[in-house]
């Protein structure tokens, strides 16, 4: 079946009631996406008067269009056996497609079959073939095709999108089966997923904002490259004159700016909150909310807020898993930047252009620190050891005697206090202090 026809229709009537939520909600809030005061985000500033429907008329040739039985039969009759994921939308399988010329070995490819009972999925449906297929970027997932069947067996809604065969970041971060990812992974994770949101934000002729940012929504390819899916809850950005997108609250629970929730005034700021949830996420092993924990420390940004990234205490809130092998720095970094994503006041949050900064300055800064010779200055003015190697701490016994000894000669030993003077021969520290600026 020619399935484009059909959707170039519900995008172009306002009447129609599968129509995107885009063109039909709130004609009289900013999400309406009129060809008239479109404003982009970019560093140029420059007015744009179309939006995503009449960017996806532009672009939809680069779409396929599958057929049913197409589809069915790239996953085995949608077996339970290739069954990869599951969602509110509906069920994710793992299929095989022809290359579009027919020709070579078929390519292996994701296929989210929507429930036929779902309304809101799609209204979804529709705003993932629209923004999918306007958004091209290497930190977003991309849409090869779709299709839209209305027959005697009910509305068939697929969409077929590239193969990640990494699952997410939440699948490593959160279930043991799977092994803890580096820290060095970590990071090269959070900053692909920065530049994917700050494109969105910033780069496109309309500013997108995403409205679902979480570590489950972060895709891995067979390199570890972070790539953002699921846009059913993707918005376009305020016109011009607006500071802000009315609309019903929408997104997961714990990733929601608390400002976007109480107001439904949705901005790219939004987004930067989320992301400043997934660092700490990043940082602890621990998800958004969980209810298993005990009560103080079921909701991860209140358990972090014990734990300031310039106190003694902040390493206590490290993934255990990471096993000590991280830069303590940098991961305190992580945090004060995580901190200014939090900020309550929208407007106090940096923009995801500044948050890609400062997160390639906190990694290339990371790979020249040895974290085993450096001490790190905390907000009492004490200092404490930082990372001691495997050889240092099988310093002797009577190494350590004489040490004491020593220390109780007198209160200063070469202008060092005692407690200075036992960190630093125990630990072999020179006197170098890490800054915490970016």
């Amino acid at each position: 079946m020619k399935c484009f026809p059909y959707l170039k229709e519900k995008i172009r009537s306002k009447q129609q009631r599968s129509a995107p939520e885009l063109k039909t909600q709130n004609h009289s809030s900013t999400s309406n996406v009129s060809t008239s005061g479109r404003v982009t985000q970019s560093s140029s500033s420059t007015i744009s008067s179309r939006g995503i429907p009449e960017l996806f008329e532009e672009k939809a040739h680069n779409l396929r269009i599958f057929s049913y039985s197409e589809l069915r039969r790239a996953t085995n009759d949608f077996s339970r056996l290739l069954k990869i994921g599951e969602g509110g939308f509906g069920v994710v399988y793992k299929g095989t497609i022809k290359a579009v010329d027919g020709r070579g070995d078929r390519i292996v490819v994701a296929i989210k079959k929507l429930k036929q009972d779902g309304f809101q999925g799609h209204k979804e449906w529709i705003s993932e073939v629209l923004f999918l297929s306007v958004v091209e970027h290497p930190n977003l997932v991309k849409l090869i095709g779709y299709c839209a069947v209305d027959g005697e067996r009910g509305i068939q809604r697929l969409l077929v999108y590239e193969y990640m065969p990494n699952k997410s970041l939440g699948d490593h971060m959160f279930n043991k089966a799977y092994v803890a990812l580096s820290w060095d992974k970590r990071l090269k994770i959070v900053l692909g997923a920065a530049q994917g949101l700050a494109y969105l934000h910033e780069e496109l002729e309309v500013q997108v904002i995403y409205r679902d940012f979480k570590s489950s929504n972060v895709l891995l390819d067979e390199d570890f490259n972070p790539k953002l899916s699921d846009f059913g809850l993707a918005r376009e950005g305020p016109t011009e004159g607006n500071t802000h997108v009315s609309t019903a609250v929408m997104g997961t629970h714990g990733y929601a700016a608390p400002d976007y929730i109480e107001t439904g005034h949705l901005t790219s700021k939004s987004d930067v909150w989320s992301f400043g949830v997934v660092l700490y996420e990043i940082l602890t092993g621990r998800q958004s909310f969980e209810r298993n924990r005990p009560r103080a420390e079921q909701k991860l940004l209140d358990w972090v807020k014990k734990f300031p990234f310039d106190s003694k205490k902040f390493d206590l809130i490290m993934d255990p898993r990471l096993e000590s092998q991280y830069s303590s720095p940098a991961a305190r970094k992580i945090a004060k930047l995580a901190d200014s994503c939090l900020m309550k006041s929208a407007k106090d949050r940096p923009t995801m252009s500044r948050v890609v900064e400062i997160l390639k300055h906190i990694i290339q800064v990371s790979g020249e620190y040895d974290s085993s010779t450096e001490t790190f200055v905390f907000s009492d003015d004490e200092s404490v050891e930082q990372n001691k190697s495997p050889e240092e701490e099988r310093v002797s016994k009577s190494a350590k005697r004489r040490m004491l000894h020593l220390a109780t000669l007198g209160d200063h030993v070469n202008g060092l206090s005692k407690r200075g003077f036992m960190i630093m021969q125990r630990t072999k520290v020179p006197q170098k202090i890490a800054s915490l600026q970016y």
